[in-house]
């Protein structure tokens, strides 16, 4: 049974560039932004500027997390982590996602409370530090917009700097609405809305990050279609015993067992496993692992019994 491991060339793993200045200019200011909210929030008294303090630090400590993970992605393999530290950009995601969904319970519970018993507010006030946060908000989920779907922490950083620019646009409103009319409910509910946002946003990170946890495959990896590419290259006659999971955010990893024609011979065999390597490349799979045996040998491993058992019961 013949085994090769093999490294395809690089330049197929999504690129980043400039993600390092991104994250740090997206810490700073919306670290700025959070202590004007704060200072704002606590002097006249806005449930929904403070709310909207808590959600924009869980950010920035998303933000810095995700930093710290991306430099940690480039730690080389040891001994003892033989893939390195990749896989913490998979586990921060899932963190991230985790620390927003208790923030928006935190924010929805003083909500309600709010609501019941509403407070005079400053309509100006909210209005014009929202008015900031929309600049900065936009301004540095701009610079994630073109890496976005090319990393999921770079994803999940556009996500909240951009559903925090949402947010504080329905702040401005509100403002504007409390100086105009001095419905000061509007203040609980907008949080309300904050944390809506926040839920929908989170929800595609934290159902991500948590399949990539558990090695699954990836979002963007179609099985059935992986299994066509391979199956269409000559001299494969079937493939089975097939694995595809995240080593990182970014880089995908496959292993399978490749059922191989009888014609061919020990040097027709590499540039076969070259060819899938190839256009796995295409498919987002940088590492391939590819065992071969002919059509007459028996793979006898448990799994591979099972998985026979299994396309049996599909073909019936």
């Amino acid at each position: 049974m013949a085994h090769e491991h093999h490294h395809h060339d690089h330049h197929h793993t999504p690129v980043l560039t400039g993600v390092t200045s991104a994250f740090v200019a997206g810490i700073i200011f919306n670290f700025l932004f959070v202590i004007i909210e704060v200072v704002a929030g606590l002097y006249i008294h806005s449930l929904s500027l403070l709310s909207d303090a808590g959600h924009n630090l869980a950010d920035v400590a998303a933000l810095a997390l995700a930093l710290l993970a991306y430099r940690l992605a480039d730690v080389k393999p040891s001994d003892r982590y033989t893939y390195g530290l990749r896989k913490t950009s998979i586990l921060v995601a899932l963190l991230n996602a985790v620390v927003l969904l208790i923030s928006i319970g935190a924010i929805a519970y003083e909500a309600v409370q709010r609501f019941i018993h509403p407070e005079p507010l400053p309509g100006t006030t909210i209005a014009i530090v929202a008015g900031i946060g929309i600049l900065i908000n936009s301004g540095t989920a701009l610079l994630f917009m073109r890496q976005k779907d090319k990393d999921l922490n770079v994803r999940a950083a556009y996500l909240h700097l951009a559903s925090d620019a949402v947010v504080s646009l329905a702040l401005v409103i509100g403002g504007i609405i409390i100086y105009y009319t001095g419905y000061f409910r509007i203040d609980a509910i907008l949080s309300l809305i904050v944390a809506g946002v926040i839920v929908g946003s989170t929800w595609r990170l934290l159902r991500d990050s948590l399949r990539l946890s558990l090695d699954g495959v990836p979002v963007d990896i179609d099985l059935d279609q992986v299994r066509d590419v391979i199956k269409k290259v000559g001299g494969v006659r079937d493939i089975h015993h097939i694995h595809i999971w995240a080593i990182s955010t970014t880089v995908n990893a496959l292993t399978a067992h490749l059922v191989i024609e009888d014609s061919v011979t020990a040097d027709t065999e590499p540039a076969i496993k070259k060819k899938i390597r190839h256009d796995l490349a295409h498919l987002n799979i940088q590492h391939a692992t590819l065992e071969t045996e002919r059509s007459g040998q028996v793979c006898d491993t448990e799994e591979c019994e099972e998985e026979k058992h299994e396309h049996e019961h599909h073909q019936h």
